[in-house]
């Protein structure tokens, strides 16, 4: 192949009318090559909800090749004031690293039984090309080169071949239909490999038209490409719509409303991180002057927590007969969650509001403490009474404290997403960033307290210029007048 790039380096002009045409053709499936290259992987960098590494392995292939057969060209060559010596060793780099991207294409489409050996033979081409470019800085001689490069590609082939005999077992799966794409092509490909080699051995006449086998083969790495994106997408628009469903269903088992009692105004905010999240409140109304107020956190995020949260919200239904003994609630919620589930467990807080007597009952199942503002002293105070988690333990005991409250009394109930909201510089906002906001506006509304809580946190957060949110956020404000 060196000598052959040789000789056509040294070709006069004008061009014989064949040869003319076959580098024009050269050129033209180059062209193609380049524009499949600039498509993949602008394809990768601005669709940004489904990268394919496989793109960037097909798009380096394609770019790589049309590159190669560029440098071939006698036309492209008189463009630049270069001697052979470079050409030589720009195709020869080439021909040493374009398998790496080969092989990770190909490790990417073989079935999951198989991908690592296929990595292994990544790494061994890549071992390859490494040695090949030092090798022919140093000056090892083109003969021995080219014999190393042979029985590598030989060894790729042969392995290949092994590899995809060996995932042929998953004949159903989408690896293995993608597989057969690819050795389809290659087949192609090898046939018209085949016939340049007996060419050289004047074996067969001729012209040497190995791009269209491979131009064949790209197609096919093209077509796999194409299809594994459109695959990504329907399979990410159905997860979507289920997303979509199951954050309706959530916020369906969500309060749709606050209770509404004499003396008393309570507001809600709830802002989950993700379509569907783990945490959930809910309330307990007795009667005109009782009211019990429950907030969690299911460990987690996503589906599972919403999953556990649901099964929370039944549970929390069937403790009304006991809902002034917050230690029996928490007993009835954590025997009732217990053996449900492996890796999750639940946070709680529940409150019990009698306004007749003018009592609070507060127990939690490690949860972050109640913080309670009186306008009369202007400041604010933890209130933990704190037992083990919920689900984790049957046997866990749980014990409630029991306090006064005057008009002018303020509760917060929170979960620890509020508390663990952190700023760029890793800082987390903390109870005392919320006290000091309960203290610096004891005359605003529930409502607007709890919007400007909410506010404030995002703001500490820096949640506005697109820093994501870390958790999920639910603020209960309850204000006694």
């Amino acid at each position: 192949m060196i000598e052959a790039l040789h000789l056509l380096a040294q070709a006069s002009f004008p061009f014989p009318h064949s040869l003319l045409l076959l580098e024009l053709a050269n050129i033209a499936v180059s062209a193609a090559l380049l524009t499949f290259s600039f498509a993949a992987t602008a394809l990768f960098f601005f669709r940004r909800r489904v990268r394919e590494r496989i793109l960037l392995y097909f798009a380096l292939f394609c770019f790589l090749y049309a590159v190669r057969m560029l440098a071939g060209c006698t036309l492209v060559r008189t463009l630049f004031h270069q001697p052979n010596v470079f050409w030589v060793y720009v195709i020869w780099v080439i021909t040493c690293t374009i398998l790496v991207p080969f092989g990770l294409f190909f490790h990417q489409v073989m079935p999951e039984r198989v991908k690592k050996f296929a990595l292994w033979m990544v790494y061994a081409q890549s071992i390859f090309a490494v040695f090949g470019v030092v090798a022919a800085a140093f000056g090892m001689s083109q003969f021995s080169l080219d014999i190393t490069n042979n029985i590598v590609v030989l060894a790729t082939v042969v392995v290949g071949t092994s590899l995809l005999f060996l995932g042929a077992a998953d004949s159903d799966s989408r690896s293995n239909r993608e597989a057969r794409i690819f050795v389809a092509g290659f087949l192609v490909w090898a046939v018209f490999i085949v016939h340049v080699n007996l060419l050289h051995l004047k074996i067969l006449p001729g012209t040497n038209v190995e791009f269209v086998g491979f131009f064949v083969f790209v197609c096919c790495l093209a077509y796999i490409s194409l299809n594994r994106i459109l695959s990504n997408e329907q399979r990410l628009f159905a997860i979507n719509k289920e997303l979509e469903i199951a954050r309706r269903i959530q916020s369906s088992i969500l309060p749709q409303s606050v209770p509404v009692h004499a003396g008393l105004d309570i507001a809600a905010r709830y802002s989950p991180m993700s379509a569907v999240a783990g945490d959930f409140y809910d309330f307990l109304p007795i009667d005109e002057k009782r009211l019990g107020v429950l907030v969690a956190d299911v460990t987690g995020h996503g589906v599972p927590a919403a999953l556990i949260a649901s099964m929370l919200k039944v549970a929390f239904a069937a403790q009304t007969a006991h809902a002034d003994d917050p230690a029996r609630v928490l007993a009835g919620l954590n025997h009732a969650l217990c053996g449900k589930f492996e890796e999750h467990f639940v946070t709680a807080a529940y409150l019990f509001v009698d306004l007749e007597k003018g009592i609070l009952r507060y127990a939690a199942a490690g949860h972050p403490p109640l913080l309670l503002f009186s306008k009369k002293v202007g400041s604010a105070v933890e209130l933990e009474e704190n037992g083990l988690m919920l689900g984790l333990f049957p046997e866990a005991a749980y014990s409630y404290a029991e306090f006064r409250v005057a008009s002018g009394t303020r509760c917060l109930l929170y979960t620890d997403g509020l508390l663990e909201s952190s700023s760029a510089r890793q800082e987390e906002f903390g109870k005392s960033r919320c006290k000091q906001f309960l203290q610096e506006n004891p005359d605003l509304a529930p409502a607007a307290l709890a919007d400007g809580l909410l506010d404030s946190v995002k703001a500490f957060s820096n949640h506005a210029s697109g820093r994501a949110q870390e958790d999920d956020i639910t603020i209960l404000v309850l204000n006694f007048q």
